[in-house]
């Protein structure tokens, strides 16, 4: 029996994806790195830092760049990005989402957000769904980021279960990688990449049941 819910945020709640595309893009063009929708897939699931790294690593920067300017470029790209999500709203909720939401709710099921994301609380505030959650992992507290198995490890002691009681649900495979390292149960929330390892694959929250989920 399983006893709550871990959920990574972009890709399985809302899409920010291309908010975060747009936003790296924009700060890459400015250093003269030139990046596609096809190189923004390496940056899902993992941390602001981490994902300017893959950037200028792939520009061949990687040296360019003190850690102190680093850290800037990132958190220009974050003041942009957080400017781009000013127009989030209920509406940009995933199919599903809300009615899952509502149902784990129903049922006492606790549910943890485990997102790479420092701005969950903020895109959760805006999609109207904060109070759905009793806990967010802040990833500034952790020490190592997906697919380490970290930050699910904590979400479920955030929430008083054990990561065997928890369903995680992900759509980047180093998400999934890091909630079948922790011992969940890994739902897949297929978002146009191949996904491996999972123990269901869904295309929405739409396609499985709270029901169904506590009894794996």
């Amino acid at each position: 029996m399983k006893k709550g819910f871990v959920f990574d945020l972009d890709g399985v709640i809302t899409d920010t994806a291309k908010f975060h595309y747009l936003a790296w893009k924009d700060l890459a063009d400015e250093i003269g790195i030139e990046i596609d929708l096809k190189f923004n897939e390496q940056l899902k699931g993992i941390s602001r830092m981490d994902s300017l790294e893959r950037i200028l690593a792939y520009g061949n920067k990687s040296d360019a760049f003190t850690t102190e300017q680093k850290e800037a470029l990132a958190e220009k790209k974050n003041t942009h990005y957080v400017e781009l999500l000013q127009d989030l709203t209920p509406d940009d909720l995933l199919p599903g989402v809300q009615e899952f939401l509502n149902d784990a709710k129903a049922q006492n099921v606790p549910c943890a957000i485990a997102s790479a994301s420092k701005n969950a609380p903020f895109i959760l505030e805006k999609l109207g769904v904060q109070d759905a959650f009793d806990a967010i992992v802040d990833p500034a507290t952790l020490t190592k980021g997906k697919p380490d198995p970290e930050i699910f490890v904590r979400a479920a002691e955030a929430i008083n279960i054990t990561p065997a009681e928890a369903v995680g649900f992900e759509d980047a495979q180093a998400g999934l990688d890091g909630i079948k390292a922790a011992g969940m149960y890994a739902v897949g929330v297929y978002s146009g990449e191949e996904l491996y390892g999972a123990d269901s694959i869904v295309h929405h929250l739409t396609d499985i049941s709270v029901a169904e989920l506590l009894q794996k």
